[in-house]
């Protein structure tokens, strides 16, 4: 006697795969945002701390601190840069303060950083410290 038996896969074991793909994906998905928003927010706190560097460097060769920033500093024509970096208003040959903002929404908001190297941000999310921002 010859058992016929068929191969493959029942759609209630296709649905339960499915449905574990999703609430993986639910799960991984928020986590790599955030873990490439820390990596922008990285590459934005590198981008003041070169302004500044920058700013001193002139500084120590004028006698007084330049009124803009180099047009290679600011990373406005730069597609592959999240922030935009400046010179904040108010800000003169005898003290500056560089911000650094987001082009997108971001919950550490705008960081910013002055001649004496306060470090601070703008539009902090609920919850959130200057800690939180400038450590991570």
């Amino acid at each position: 006697m010859k058992i016929n038996r068929q191969t493959g896969f029942t759609l209630i074991e296709v649905m339960i795969v499915v449905a574990i793909v999703g609430i993986l994906t639910a799960i991984a998905l928020p986590s790599y945002d955030e873990y490439v928003r820390r990596g922008h927010r990285a590459d934005a706190r590198a981008g003041l701390l070169q302004a500044q560097l920058w700013m001193e460097r002139a500084a120590t060769a004028n006698g007084v601190y330049p009124t803009t920033l180099s047009s290679a500093l600011t990373w406005s024509g730069d597609k592959t840069k999240r922030y935009d970096i400046g010179l904040k208003d108010g800000s003169s040959a005898d003290a500056f303060t560089l911000t650094a903002t987001p082009k997108q929404t971001d919950k550490c908001g705008t960081f910013t950083l002055t001649n004496t190297g306060k470090r601070e941000n703008d539009n902090l999310a609920a919850g959130l410290t200057f800690e939180d921002c400038w450590r991570k």
